[in-house]
């Protein structure tokens, strides 16, 4: 999971920064993390979802 890194220098690119929460920037900044973007790809079950939040300081939804 790769950025795309191509209009980086477009203010347009990050607009949606002026009316973001806090959570939504926070979102934008781990999302753009290689050491979270690999963690993240290797979380498949429960189990292991569970470390990844506890790691990063997430909390995921449950399944309905």
């Amino acid at each position: 999971m790769k950025p795309d890194t191509s209009q980086w220098r477009d203010p347009q690119a990050y607009a949606f920064i002026k009316g973001a929460a806090a959570d939504e920037i926070a979102w934008e900044f781990l999302r753009r993390n290689p050491h979270y973007q690999q963690d993240f790809a290797t979380s498949r079950s429960a189990k292991s979802r569970r470390a990844l939040g506890k790691r990063w300081g997430l909390q995921f939804r449950r399944s309905a």
